[in-house]
Protein backbone atom coordinates (compact mmCIF):
# COMPACT_ATOMS: atom_id res chain seq x y z
CA UNK A 1 0.00 0.00 0.00
CA UNK A 2 1.38 3.48 -0.81
CA UNK A 3 2.74 5.18 2.29
CA UNK A 4 0.86 8.37 1.44
CA UNK A 5 -2.53 6.66 1.71
CA UNK A 6 -4.20 5.41 4.89
CA UNK A 7 -6.35 2.30 5.11
CA UNK A 8 -9.45 4.46 5.57
CA UNK A 9 -8.64 6.48 2.45
CA UNK A 10 -7.93 3.35 0.42
CA UNK A 11 -11.15 1.77 1.71
CA UNK A 12 -13.09 4.73 0.34
CA UNK A 13 -11.38 4.39 -3.05
CA UNK A 14 -12.16 0.66 -3.09
CA UNK A 15 -15.78 1.29 -2.24
CA UNK A 16 -16.08 3.88 -5.03
CA UNK A 17 -14.65 1.36 -7.52
CA UNK A 18 -17.18 -1.25 -6.38
CA UNK A 19 -20.28 0.95 -6.44
CA UNK A 20 -22.88 -0.42 -8.87
CA UNK A 21 -24.02 1.92 -11.66
CA UNK A 22 -21.04 4.24 -11.17
CA UNK A 23 -18.40 4.07 -13.89
CA UNK A 24 -15.22 6.02 -14.39
CA UNK A 25 -16.96 9.05 -15.87
CA UNK A 26 -19.41 9.50 -12.98
CA UNK A 27 -16.67 8.83 -10.44
CA UNK A 28 -14.46 11.48 -12.01
CA UNK A 29 -17.35 13.97 -11.93
CA UNK A 30 -17.81 13.37 -8.20
CA UNK A 31 -14.08 13.55 -7.52
CA UNK A 32 -13.77 16.84 -9.38
CA UNK A 33 -16.74 18.37 -7.57
CA UNK A 34 -16.36 17.02 -4.04
CA UNK A 35 -12.77 15.89 -3.54
CA UNK A 36 -11.40 12.49 -2.56
CA UNK A 37 -13.70 9.50 -2.00
CA UNK A 38 -13.74 9.80 1.79
CA UNK A 39 -15.04 13.35 1.29
CA UNK A 40 -17.67 12.11 -1.16
CA UNK A 41 -18.93 9.59 1.39
CA UNK A 42 -19.10 12.29 4.04
CA UNK A 43 -21.78 14.14 2.03
CA UNK A 44 -25.52 13.92 2.59
CA UNK A 45 -27.76 12.64 -0.19
CA UNK A 46 -29.09 16.15 -0.85
CA UNK A 47 -25.58 17.43 -1.59
CA UNK A 48 -24.73 14.41 -3.71
CA UNK A 49 -27.93 14.74 -5.73
CA UNK A 50 -26.59 17.96 -7.24
CA UNK A 51 -24.08 15.84 -9.17
CA UNK A 52 -25.74 12.44 -9.68
CA UNK A 53 -29.31 11.13 -9.95
CA UNK A 54 -31.21 10.93 -6.69
CA UNK A 55 -31.09 7.12 -6.50
CA UNK A 56 -27.29 7.15 -6.82
CA UNK A 57 -27.06 9.94 -4.25
CA UNK A 58 -29.01 7.83 -1.73
CA UNK A 59 -26.80 4.83 -2.55
CA UNK A 60 -23.60 6.81 -1.87
CA UNK A 61 -24.97 8.34 1.34
CA UNK A 62 -26.02 4.98 2.78
CA UNK A 63 -23.71 2.82 4.92
CA UNK A 64 -21.49 0.44 2.95
CA UNK A 65 -23.35 -2.85 2.29
CA UNK A 66 -21.95 -5.93 4.03
CA UNK A 67 -20.97 -7.73 0.83
CA UNK A 68 -19.11 -4.66 -0.42
CA UNK A 69 -17.37 -4.28 2.94
CA UNK A 70 -16.19 -7.88 2.65
CA UNK A 71 -14.69 -7.14 -0.80
CA UNK A 72 -12.94 -4.07 0.59
CA UNK A 73 -11.51 -6.06 3.50
CA UNK A 74 -10.25 -8.76 1.12
CA UNK A 75 -8.50 -6.15 -1.03
CA UNK A 76 -6.87 -4.53 2.01
CA UNK A 77 -5.56 -7.94 3.05
CA UNK A 78 -4.41 -8.75 -0.51
CA UNK A 79 -2.38 -5.55 -0.85
CA UNK A 80 -0.40 -6.25 2.33
CA UNK A 81 1.60 -9.02 0.63
CA UNK A 82 4.96 -8.16 -0.98
CA UNK A 83 4.81 -7.14 -4.63
CA UNK A 84 1.14 -6.15 -4.49
CA UNK A 85 -0.16 -2.63 -4.95
CA UNK A 86 -3.40 -0.73 -5.44
CA UNK A 87 -2.90 2.51 -7.36
CA UNK A 88 -5.66 5.10 -7.20
CA UNK A 89 -6.18 8.16 -9.37
CA UNK A 90 -4.68 10.23 -6.55
CA UNK A 91 -1.55 8.08 -6.28
CA UNK A 92 1.64 9.67 -7.67
CA UNK A 93 2.62 6.29 -9.15
CA UNK A 94 -0.64 5.97 -11.12
CA UNK A 95 0.39 5.74 -14.82
CA UNK A 96 0.23 9.20 -16.33
CA UNK A 97 -0.57 7.86 -19.79
CA UNK A 98 -3.94 6.56 -18.56
CA UNK A 99 -4.96 10.04 -17.45
CA UNK A 100 -5.17 11.03 -21.13
CA UNK A 101 -7.88 8.49 -22.03
CA UNK A 102 -11.59 9.25 -21.82
CA UNK A 103 -12.36 6.98 -18.85
CA UNK A 104 -9.27 6.21 -16.77
CA UNK A 105 -9.73 3.39 -14.23
CA UNK A 106 -10.60 4.57 -10.72
CA UNK A 107 -7.88 2.29 -9.41
CA UNK A 108 -5.54 -0.47 -10.56
CA UNK A 109 -4.56 -3.68 -8.82
CA UNK A 110 -0.90 -4.38 -9.61
CA UNK A 111 1.17 -7.51 -9.00
CA UNK A 112 4.83 -6.81 -9.66
CA UNK A 113 6.59 -3.47 -9.97
CA UNK A 114 4.37 -0.42 -10.63
CA UNK A 115 7.37 1.32 -12.22
CA UNK A 116 6.73 -0.86 -15.29
CA UNK A 117 3.54 1.15 -15.90
CA UNK A 118 5.63 4.23 -16.66
CA UNK A 119 8.00 4.97 -19.52
CA UNK A 120 7.95 4.16 -23.25
CA UNK A 121 5.67 1.23 -24.02
CA UNK A 122 4.23 -0.43 -27.11
CA UNK A 123 1.18 -2.67 -27.14
CA UNK A 124 1.45 -5.86 -29.20
CA UNK A 125 -1.90 -7.56 -29.80
CA UNK A 126 -3.53 -9.98 -32.20
CA UNK A 127 -5.52 -13.13 -32.77
CA UNK A 128 -6.03 -15.81 -30.13
CA UNK A 129 -6.01 -18.52 -32.83
CA UNK A 130 -2.85 -17.11 -34.38
CA UNK A 131 -0.81 -18.98 -36.98
CA UNK A 132 2.65 -20.26 -36.00
CA UNK A 133 4.14 -17.58 -38.25
CA UNK A 134 2.12 -14.85 -36.56
CA UNK A 135 3.20 -16.02 -33.13
CA UNK A 136 6.83 -16.03 -34.20
CA UNK A 137 6.48 -12.50 -35.59
CA UNK A 138 4.97 -11.31 -32.31
CA UNK A 139 7.68 -13.03 -30.29
CA UNK A 140 10.50 -11.68 -32.45
CA UNK A 141 9.21 -8.10 -32.55
CA UNK A 142 8.53 -8.07 -28.80
CA UNK A 143 11.95 -9.53 -27.98
CA UNK A 144 13.67 -6.95 -30.18
CA UNK A 145 11.64 -4.02 -28.86
CA UNK A 146 12.13 -5.01 -25.21
CA UNK A 147 15.85 -5.47 -25.76
CA UNK A 148 16.04 -1.88 -26.99
CA UNK A 149 14.13 -0.15 -24.25
CA UNK A 150 10.45 -0.46 -25.18
CA UNK A 151 8.16 -2.10 -22.64
CA UNK A 152 5.70 -4.54 -24.26
CA UNK A 153 2.05 -4.33 -23.16
CA UNK A 154 -0.49 -7.00 -24.02
CA UNK A 155 -3.53 -8.82 -22.65
CA UNK A 156 -2.32 -12.28 -21.48
CA UNK A 157 -4.65 -13.99 -23.99
CA UNK A 158 -3.84 -17.03 -26.09
CA UNK A 159 -1.96 -16.63 -29.36
CA UNK A 160 -0.35 -13.29 -30.17
CA UNK A 161 -0.66 -11.84 -26.64
CA UNK A 162 1.17 -14.74 -25.02
CA UNK A 163 3.84 -14.75 -27.74
CA UNK A 164 4.42 -11.01 -27.21
CA UNK A 165 4.84 -11.43 -23.44
CA UNK A 166 7.19 -14.37 -23.97
CA UNK A 167 9.27 -12.46 -26.51
CA UNK A 168 9.68 -9.52 -24.14
CA UNK A 169 10.72 -11.86 -21.31
CA UNK A 170 13.19 -13.56 -23.67
CA UNK A 171 15.06 -10.25 -23.85
CA UNK A 172 16.31 -11.09 -20.36
CA UNK A 173 16.92 -8.95 -17.29
CA UNK A 174 18.41 -6.14 -19.38
CA UNK A 175 15.21 -5.85 -21.40
CA UNK A 176 12.43 -3.36 -20.70
CA UNK A 177 10.03 -6.08 -19.50
CA UNK A 178 6.35 -6.58 -20.12
CA UNK A 179 2.96 -5.62 -18.68
CA UNK A 180 -0.10 -7.90 -18.86
CA UNK A 181 -3.49 -6.20 -18.53
CA UNK A 182 -6.04 -8.73 -17.35
CA UNK A 183 -9.75 -9.06 -18.09
CA UNK A 184 -10.31 -10.80 -14.74
CA UNK A 185 -9.54 -10.02 -11.14
CA UNK A 186 -5.80 -10.03 -10.60
CA UNK A 187 -6.14 -13.19 -8.51
CA UNK A 188 -7.83 -15.11 -11.36
CA UNK A 189 -5.41 -16.09 -14.14
CA UNK A 190 -7.20 -16.54 -17.47
CA UNK A 191 -6.59 -18.66 -19.39
CA UNK A 192 -5.45 -21.03 -16.63
CA UNK A 193 -2.67 -22.43 -18.82
CA UNK A 194 -0.94 -19.03 -18.56
CA UNK A 195 -0.41 -19.33 -14.80
CA UNK A 196 3.35 -19.87 -15.14
CA UNK A 197 3.61 -17.07 -17.71
CA UNK A 198 1.72 -14.75 -15.34
CA UNK A 199 4.14 -15.54 -12.52
CA UNK A 200 7.08 -14.74 -14.80
CA UNK A 201 5.48 -11.45 -15.81
CA UNK A 202 4.87 -10.47 -12.18
CA UNK A 203 8.53 -11.23 -11.41
CA UNK A 204 9.92 -9.28 -14.40
CA UNK A 205 7.21 -6.71 -15.08
CA UNK A 206 3.65 -6.24 -13.88
CA UNK A 207 0.20 -7.78 -13.96
CA UNK A 208 -2.58 -5.17 -13.93
CA UNK A 209 -6.36 -5.24 -13.51
CA UNK A 210 -9.04 -2.71 -12.66
CA UNK A 211 -11.53 -5.45 -11.78
CA UNK A 212 -12.28 -6.49 -8.18
CA UNK A 213 -10.60 -9.54 -6.72
CA UNK A 214 -12.38 -12.75 -7.61
CA UNK A 215 -13.85 -11.42 -10.87
CA UNK A 216 -14.09 -14.18 -13.46
CA UNK A 217 -13.68 -14.06 -17.23
CA UNK A 218 -16.82 -12.46 -18.68
CA UNK A 219 -17.07 -11.22 -22.29
CA UNK A 220 -17.94 -7.64 -21.34
CA UNK A 221 -14.73 -7.23 -19.36
CA UNK A 222 -12.33 -7.64 -22.27
CA UNK A 223 -13.20 -4.49 -24.26
CA UNK A 224 -12.66 -2.54 -21.00
CA UNK A 225 -9.32 -4.34 -20.61
CA UNK A 226 -8.39 -3.33 -24.16
CA UNK A 227 -8.73 0.39 -23.43
CA UNK A 228 -6.10 0.04 -20.69
CA UNK A 229 -3.77 -1.87 -23.04
CA UNK A 230 -4.09 0.95 -25.57
CA UNK A 231 -3.89 3.69 -22.94
CA UNK A 232 -0.65 2.49 -21.39
CA UNK A 233 1.21 2.47 -24.73
CA UNK A 234 2.50 5.08 -27.15
CA UNK A 235 1.41 2.87 -30.02
CA UNK A 236 -0.32 -0.43 -30.80
CA UNK A 237 1.10 -3.10 -33.11
CA UNK A 238 -1.48 -5.55 -34.50
CA UNK A 239 0.20 -8.74 -35.70
CA UNK A 240 -2.73 -10.87 -36.90
CA UNK A 241 -6.46 -10.19 -36.64
CA UNK A 242 -9.66 -11.27 -38.30
CA UNK A 243 -12.14 -8.63 -39.46
CA UNK A 244 -14.20 -8.94 -36.27
CA UNK A 245 -11.55 -8.97 -33.56
CA UNK A 246 -10.90 -7.59 -30.11
CA UNK A 247 -7.53 -6.47 -31.42
CA UNK A 248 -9.30 -4.07 -33.76
CA UNK A 249 -11.13 -2.63 -30.74
CA UNK A 250 -7.76 -2.02 -29.10
CA UNK A 251 -6.49 -0.37 -32.28
CA UNK A 252 -9.57 1.85 -32.54
CA UNK A 253 -9.27 2.92 -28.90
CA UNK A 254 -5.59 3.66 -29.45
CA UNK A 255 -6.36 5.87 -32.44
CA UNK A 256 -9.11 7.70 -30.56
CA UNK A 257 -6.65 8.41 -27.74
CA UNK A 258 -4.03 9.83 -30.09
CA UNK A 259 -1.80 6.76 -30.16
CA UNK A 260 -0.18 5.41 -33.31
CA UNK A 261 -1.51 2.20 -34.86
CA UNK A 262 0.77 -0.24 -36.69
CA UNK A 263 -0.10 -3.45 -38.53
CA UNK A 264 1.92 -6.28 -40.04
CA UNK A 265 0.52 -7.31 -43.43
CA UNK A 266 0.01 -10.94 -44.36
CA UNK A 267 -1.24 -13.21 -47.10
CA UNK A 268 -4.31 -12.03 -48.99
CA UNK A 269 -5.64 -15.58 -48.58
CA UNK A 270 -5.44 -15.68 -44.79
CA UNK A 271 -8.54 -14.68 -42.77
CA UNK A 272 -6.18 -13.55 -40.00
CA UNK A 273 -4.62 -10.96 -42.31
CA UNK A 274 -7.89 -9.22 -43.14
CA UNK A 275 -8.08 -7.24 -39.93
CA UNK A 276 -4.55 -5.94 -40.40
CA UNK A 277 -5.22 -5.07 -44.03
CA UNK A 278 -8.40 -3.22 -43.02
CA UNK A 279 -6.41 -1.21 -40.47
CA UNK A 280 -3.82 -0.33 -43.10
CA UNK A 281 -6.55 0.86 -45.46
CA UNK A 282 -7.90 3.02 -42.63
CA UNK A 283 -4.52 4.67 -42.07
CA UNK A 284 -2.54 2.33 -39.82
CA UNK A 285 1.18 2.21 -40.58
CA UNK A 286 2.32 -0.90 -42.44
CA UNK A 287 5.38 -2.30 -40.69
CA UNK A 288 7.93 -4.92 -41.64
CA UNK A 289 10.70 -3.99 -39.18
CA UNK A 290 11.12 -2.54 -35.70
CA UNK A 291 12.69 0.53 -37.30
CA UNK A 292 9.39 1.20 -39.10
CA UNK A 293 7.76 1.62 -35.68
CA UNK A 294 10.45 3.72 -34.06
CA UNK A 295 10.80 6.00 -37.08
CA UNK A 296 7.10 6.80 -36.83
CA UNK A 297 7.31 7.43 -33.09
CA UNK A 298 10.23 9.79 -33.54
CA UNK A 299 13.09 7.58 -32.50
CA UNK A 300 12.69 6.58 -28.87
CA UNK A 301 14.96 4.13 -27.11
CA UNK A 302 15.69 1.88 -30.10
CA UNK A 303 18.92 2.75 -31.97
CA UNK A 304 18.53 3.61 -35.64
CA UNK A 305 20.73 0.61 -36.47
CA UNK A 306 18.02 -1.79 -35.28
CA UNK A 307 16.43 -2.88 -38.53
CA UNK A 308 14.36 -5.98 -37.99
CA UNK A 309 13.97 -8.87 -35.56
CA UNK A 310 16.45 -11.54 -36.53
CA UNK A 311 14.77 -14.64 -37.87
CA UNK A 312 17.01 -17.27 -39.36
CA UNK A 313 16.33 -17.72 -43.07
CA UNK A 314 16.22 -21.27 -44.40
CA UNK A 315 18.81 -22.34 -46.95
CA UNK A 316 17.62 -21.45 -50.46
CA UNK A 317 16.57 -23.96 -53.03
CA UNK A 318 14.39 -26.41 -51.06
CA UNK A 319 11.78 -27.50 -53.63
CA UNK A 320 8.92 -27.95 -51.15
CA UNK A 321 9.57 -24.64 -49.38
CA UNK A 322 9.87 -22.88 -52.74
CA UNK A 323 6.56 -24.41 -53.82
CA UNK A 324 4.84 -23.57 -50.52
CA UNK A 325 5.83 -19.92 -50.47
CA UNK A 326 4.34 -17.99 -47.55
CA UNK A 327 0.66 -18.68 -48.11
CA UNK A 328 -0.96 -21.66 -46.32
CA UNK A 329 -1.64 -24.46 -48.82
CA UNK A 330 -3.27 -27.86 -48.86
CA UNK A 331 -1.27 -30.92 -49.86
CA UNK A 332 -2.70 -31.14 -53.37
CA UNK A 333 -1.84 -27.49 -54.10
CA UNK A 334 1.76 -28.01 -52.95
CA UNK A 335 1.99 -31.15 -55.08
CA UNK A 336 0.70 -29.30 -58.12
CA UNK A 337 3.43 -26.71 -57.70
CA UNK A 338 6.42 -28.95 -57.00
CA UNK A 339 5.51 -32.06 -59.04
CA UNK A 340 6.62 -34.60 -56.40
CA UNK A 341 4.72 -37.87 -55.97
CA UNK A 342 2.49 -38.04 -52.90
CA UNK A 343 4.69 -40.37 -50.82
CA UNK A 344 7.85 -38.35 -51.45
CA UNK A 345 6.06 -35.07 -50.76
CA UNK A 346 4.58 -36.31 -47.49
CA UNK A 347 8.03 -37.46 -46.34
CA UNK A 348 9.47 -34.05 -47.15
CA UNK A 349 6.65 -32.29 -45.28
CA UNK A 350 7.18 -34.43 -42.16
CA UNK A 351 10.92 -33.68 -42.20
CA UNK A 352 10.32 -29.94 -42.58
CA UNK A 353 7.76 -30.00 -39.77
CA UNK A 354 10.21 -31.81 -37.46
CA UNK A 355 12.84 -29.19 -38.33
CA UNK A 356 10.44 -26.43 -37.30
CA UNK A 357 10.41 -24.91 -40.78
CA UNK A 358 6.72 -25.51 -41.50
CA UNK A 359 3.61 -26.18 -39.41
CA UNK A 360 0.41 -28.05 -40.16
CA UNK A 361 -2.59 -25.87 -39.36
CA UNK A 362 -5.85 -27.06 -37.84
CA UNK A 363 -7.59 -27.07 -41.24
CA UNK A 364 -4.95 -29.38 -42.75
CA UNK A 365 -3.03 -26.71 -44.69
CA UNK A 366 0.70 -26.24 -44.34
CA UNK A 367 2.27 -22.92 -43.34
CA UNK A 368 5.91 -21.96 -43.92
CA UNK A 369 7.47 -20.51 -40.76
CA UNK A 370 10.71 -19.03 -42.12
Amino acid sequence: MPLTQTSAELSAWLRLSLEPNIGSATACTLLSALGLPDQIYAQRATALSRHVPEALARQLAAPMPADMAAHVESALEWVEAPGRHILTLADPTYPQSLLTIADPPILLYVAGDPAFLQGPSLAVVGARNATPGGQENARAFARHLAAHGWRVVSGLALGIDAAAHEGALDAGPEGAGTVAVMGTGIDRIYPARHRDLAHRIAAHGALVSELPLGTGALPQHFPKRNRIVAGLARGVLVVEAARQSGSLITARLAGESGREVFAIPGSIHSPLSRGCHALIRQGAKLVETAKDITDELGGGPIPAAAVRPEVAAPPPGHPVLDALGFDPLHLDAIQARCGLDTAHLQTQLVELELQGRIARLDDGRYQRLN
